[in-house]
């Protein structure tokens, strides 16, 4: 079962994967331009002085090496931009986390709880909202006393169509307890 930190943990992976292979573009850009004014410099130093390179031709240079120029800013400000848009997604993506974790207090909430020990075992528990926190970086709601991620959660219902009392089903053994409010 995927959590929302494993998603958003694997998004953060590939936008500093996308950082790290950008910089390198950015630096094969660089040097591509330094080589291209390195040849034009030793074109300039070794031409034969009797026939002179034609000034169109060195026009012709210099549009291309000014054009050059002009495309490594735009793909630097397409990079900032996907930065800018990276961390947007990001502050998003958290910021509906939370939202999404307040808005269930107060509700019946089912979830199903992996064993530790047996991971193909579950148990089911059910039980109305009363709290909400964000311990270690990622949404928990408290169910009859106990905090759990909402990661677990496999269905929500409001309490006015709910049941008088929480009820925890095991599912290795198949029996229920339920607990009802005094």
């Amino acid at each position: 079962m995927s959590t929302v930190a494993d998603t958003i943990s694997a998004m953060q992976s590939q936008t500093a994967a996308y950082q790290q292979s950008s910089k390198d573009r950015t630096t094969g850009m660089t040097n591509d331009s330094n080589m291209f004014l390195t040849l034009m410099l030793q074109q300039l130093q070794n031409q034969d002085p009797t026939q002179p390179t034609d000034n169109t031709e060195w026009l012709s240079q210099l549009a291309q090496y000014s054009s050059l120029e002009q495309m490594t800013q735009m793909n630097q400000g397409l990079e900032d931009c996907m930065q800018y848009l990276s961390a947007l997604y990001t502050d998003m993506s958290y910021n509906s986390e939370i939202t999404q974790t307040l808005s269930m207090i107060g509700k019946e909430v089912t979830l199903e709880i992996p064993d530790e020990k047996d991971k193909t075992k579950t148990t089911e528990v059910k039980g109305i909202v009363t709290e909400a926190s964000f311990k270690d970086g990622t949404g928990k709601v408290k169910v009859n006393g106990e905090y759990y991620s909402i990661a677990y959660i496999t269905s929500i219902r409001d309490t006015g169509s709910g049941s008088s009392g929480n009820t925890t089903t095991d599912s290795t053994t198949g029996s229920n307890t339920t607990k009802t409010k005094a």
